[in-house]
């Protein structure tokens, strides 16, 4: 499973302006939104519902936040980076700077799954994520993500 089935350039948002979750959480749903025709307010709904069970900020600057929607038929994707970092109740208290948004269909646990532990796989390299913190453009963005995803 690779991320590139799912994620495209205009998924990227190289600067995330807000300094809160919620704030975050919005200017992610607002590119799924236009992606899949799907409002940012069910879309926020569904993250926030998630985040209400933990955090998912993972730490080491890293969030993952993800849900489960029913009116969708494909999974969802998005990459947001935020330069000032946010505090995103992370594990280490530390703020966070890459967020990789995942929102599936119910029923899809396996395909869910997947694609969370590949994101997880890929975020455990250093080297990756300092590309992705030092990157300039959504273009160098979707190049540094599409040179890792690309090995198995």
């Amino acid at each position: 499973m690779r991320l590139l089935d799912s994620l495209t350039k205009k998924s990227i948002l190289p600067d995330i302006d807000s300094r809160d979750k919620e704030g975050v959480l919005e200017a992610l749903a607002d590119t799924l939104s236009e992606l899949s025709g799907r409002t940012r307010e069910e879309l926020v709904q569904v993250l926030v519902e998630r985040e209400k069970l933990g955090s998912t900020g993972i730490g080491d600057g890293i969030a993952i936040p993800h849900g489960k929607l029913k009116t969708i038929d494909k999974l969802l994707l998005a990459f947001g980076r935020s330069r000032q970092g946010v505090d995103f109740d992370a594990m280490d208290g530390k703020p966070t700077h890459l967020f990789f948004v995942l929102i599936t269909p119910d029923g899809s646990t396996g395909v869910h799954l997947k694609m969370l532990a590949r994101i997880s796989r890929l975020l455990k390299d250093s080297s990756f994520k300092e590309r992705l913190v030092v990157a300039d453009t959504r273009d160098d963005l979707y190049q540094i993500i599409k040179s890792e995803d690309s090995e198995f």
